[in-house]
């Protein structure tokens, strides 16, 4: 089988190869992450927020054969990012869809909020970190959000 020359010295089968790699590693990172029992979210696009706007990221929980493992409040914190963002987790019963479960779990919302006083637009990458205190001990899942906020 003849390899087609790229402009760069690489081959188009190479090429071809590590995009199969790369899809495959991304979908092992999902799996694993699945089978944790943890949601997991990976926007392309920003995320744009008008000011004084809150938006829904995800829903978030942590669960064992579709049982909620949480012994208390999840917690997020702003790792990095603009002052005039916030961020929340409201509690609540949701359905983790991604686990394959049909019924309600303790969970939450993960919730971003601007400020009302967004006087110029702000292009910034927001870094969370939410705690899930499990029965096996506290749990962690990292967010990194591209997000547009505009007055």
């Amino acid at each position: 089988m003849k390899s087609l020359a790229r402009a760069d010295g690489g081959s188009t089968a190479h090429g071809l190869v590590g995009k199969a790699m790369k899809t495959l590693k991304i979908g092992l990172f999902s799996i694993i992450a699945l089978a944790w029992g943890c949601s997991v979210s990976v926007a392309a696009d920003p995320l744009a927020i008008k000011s004084g706007e809150t938006v829904l990221l995800s829903t978030v929980y942590w669960v064992v054969n579709c049982h909620s493992m949480l012994k208390g409040p999840m917690t997020v914190e702003i790792l990095e990012g603009p002052p005039e963002i916030t961020a929340a987790i409201v509690e609540r019963d949701v359905v983790p869809h991604t686990s394959d479960c049909a019924k309600s779990v303790k969970g939450g919302l993960l919730n971003l909020t601007a400020a009302a006083d967004v006087k110029t637009k702000i292009h910034s990458e927001i870094v969370l970190r939410v705690k899930y205190p499990t029965e096996d001990g506290v749990r962690q899942k990292s967010f990194i959000i591209d997000a547009v906020v505009v007055p």
